[in-house]
């Protein structure tokens, strides 16, 4: 696995070089590459298909223009996603400012795959994509970095330009935030199962 790791690596610091040389099927391995793990992620981030295929583009816009100032000190997906973290903050900084996007608006706009919602899980992944979008940035970001696209600590540290005890802190805030909304969205949805219940007389 780690000669897997290391190999990958490699293989993307060559094609950054020629990108840094203007070689464009160089940038276009490494959009295959990144594409859909990007589109995912600020997805995530956003909970908008399209503005995170919007800033999926740009991201690699940035890549492309930028390429000549990334040093291999860290992992080249690190500098990707720190691209993308940023745009995606500017981006819900707007968000925040002008709207909020409401849940049913949300699971409108993701494509089919983007998640699934599965009658069975009593409302568990809606509740979840609801209390994401919910999270301040500065929390859902490294949370989400961590638990959904399994950076390590130090990684994320390095994509966020954070202190790695500021990062440790934020990835646990925000997890017992969302532990905290979950169980009160299942405390909820038992008390109204129960209501209705009684209302329609099979309790």
């Amino acid at each position: 696995m780690k000669e897997s790791l290391k190999k990958m690596r490699m293989d993307e610091h060559e094609l950054v070089c020629r990108i840094q040389e203007g070689d464009e099927v160089a940038f276009t391995e490494i959009v295959k590459i990144y594409k859909d793990r990007i589109v995912n992620f600020l997805c995530q981030l956003t909970g908008d298909y399209q503005k995170a295929v919007e800033l999926s583009q740009e991201t690699f816009m940035r890549i492309y223009f930028k390429a000549h100032k990334y040093k291999p000190i860290a992992p080249f997906s690190s500098w990707v996603y720190t691209i993308a973290s940023n745009l995606a903050k500017t981006e819900m900084k707007k968000m925040r400012r002008f709207s909020v996007v409401s849940l049913d608006d949300t699971q409108r706009r993701l494509p089919a795959g983007a998640h699934v919602n599965d009658p069975s899980d009593s409302g568990l992944i809606s509740n979840l994509r609801k209390a994401l979008d919910s999270l301040h940035p500065r929390y859902r970001i490294p949370v989400i970095l961590k638990d959904i696209e399994g950076f390590s600590q130090e990684e994320i540290a390095e994509i966020l330009k954070k202190p790695l005890g500021t990062v440790k802190a934020r990835i646990s805030r925000g997890r017992n935030y969302l532990k905290r909304e979950l169980e009160e969205a299942s405390s909820d949805n038992n008390f109204s199962m129960k209501n209705e219940e009684f209302q329609n007389g099979r309790a």
